[in-house]
């Protein structure tokens, strides 16, 4: 049998305020012919289906149209990642047909959806704060028993889960199963567009937990990559790129085969169409507008002008020449540097930014009582941005 897996759609998503609407419907129109043309038996969305939690009209129906179209080739198994509301994702799944399956409940997490020929263990993206009562019901404990991580809930879900299947296989016939979750798992590498998900300070879930399942679908991540050193627990990354620390990555999808057996036979990655690459261009105005760009004179560009002093219209000149200028920087040729984009794991870690300012006001580190309660408060006005 045959799993397409893919994640991050982020349907509604800007880049730069450039709408993106129109590459995401194209590239799902894409998808479902290419589940008919690959004979695909199930496909497995983990996570980030829109790109907030009250998505645009725009989104909604582009999200109707392309399960519409993806059903009606092969079953369709989704989960809330960290931009989606679960509940109104979920709304109305208890009517859906065999062919489209929302997991957006906790209380179903540990038991398998069949289809396409596997048991699918769909587990939505687990907030610690919010996911622990649910989670604690699930195993018969106190909540307050279950740490405040995100290794805490998923772990016990995983574990239950991976029961249920060992009892599966002891009873009856090998089916290849897939767990599906929405995590960042240690070892993987992050880019600057996905929101941070700390809670407590931590946010990584370790690869071993997904041990004992022939495939791990992972979403969160907008690289497409392998975790664990094998083929057999992967994200699929992000369809279209978000921003310039995108720029390199090789957007995909993962058809994934499992033998007669039951077992991961292989896994093949095909391209996603490019609406338009993303590049750097970055030297004196001269040089910007000259033919040594013109390659790259279509693409979203991010262009950095050096110089003595700032042109008049800067702006505009560019635009006469790179008509899809995202971002534009000025960069004395003394201090020249090349700007960052965005704030991301591996650049500018938020809770440092504040620790930062306490030294900067005080003349003194902050405290260990003074770093948890900006952990806190970092940590409830991301969780208000989330519900937006």
């Amino acid at each position: 049998m045959r799993i397409l897996h893919t994640s991050d759609w982020h349907l509604g998503r800007t880049l730069h305020g450039v709408p993106l609407i129109d590459a995401q419907r194209d590239f799902l129109r894409w998808l479902a012919q290419l589940v008919g043309d690959r004979r695909v038996d199930v496909v497995v969305v983990a996570g980030d289906v829109y790109d907030r939690a009250l998505p645009g009209l725009d989104a909604v129906r582009v999200l109707e149209q392309g399960l519409d179209e993806l059903s009606a080739r092969a079953p369709v198994v989704l989960i809330p990642g960290n931009h989606d509301s679960g509940p109104r994702l979920g709304f109305g799944a208890r009517w859906f047909t065999d062919r489209i399956h929302i997991q957006a409940d906790v209380a179903a997490a540990a038991t398998p959806i069949q289809a396409g020929g596997a048991l699918i263990y769909a587990i939505p993206y687990l907030d610690p704060d919010l996911a622990r009562p649910g989670v604690a019901d699930l195993c018969g404990e106190p909540a307050d028993g279950i740490a405040r991580s995100h290794e805490a809930v998923l772990g016990r879900v995983l574990a239950l889960a991976r029961a249920d299947l060992e009892h599966r296989r002891a009873t009856g016939p090998r089916l290849p199963a897939v767990v599906m979750a929405h995590a960042f798992v240690t070892g993987a590498k992050p880019s600057e567009s996905e929101r941070d998900i700390r809670v407590g300070g931590v946010d990584a879930v370790p690869a071993q937990a997904f041990e004992g399942f022939d495939y791990a679908a992972l979403g969160h991540l907008h690289g497409p990559q392998r975790v664990g050193g094998g083929d057999a627990m992967r994200y699929a990354g992000s369809p279209l790129a978000f921003s310039f620390s995108e720029a390199d990555h090789h957007k995909s999808v993962a058809l994934v085969d499992f033998d007669a057996d039951g077992r991961l036979g292989g896994v093949e990655l095909v391209p996603t169409p490019v609406p338009r690459h993303l590049s750097d261009v970055s030297g004196t105005l001269d040089e910007v507008l000259s033919p040594r760009f013109a390659a790259q004179r279509d693409d979203w560009v991010r262009i950095t002008v050096r110089g003595d002093v700032r042109p008049e219209g800067l702006l505009a000149t560019l635009r006469r020449t790179f008509p899809h200028v995202l971002e534009h920087h000025f960069a004395p040729l003394q201090t020249a540097t090349q700007p960052r984009s965005g704030v991301g794991r591996g650049a500018v870690d938020p809770l440092e930014v504040t620790a930062t300012f306490v030294r900067q006001a005080t003349g003194a580190d902050p405290t260990a009582p003074e770093r948890d309660v900006l952990r806190r408060a970092y940590e409830a006005a991301r969780r208000e941005e989330g519900s937006r």
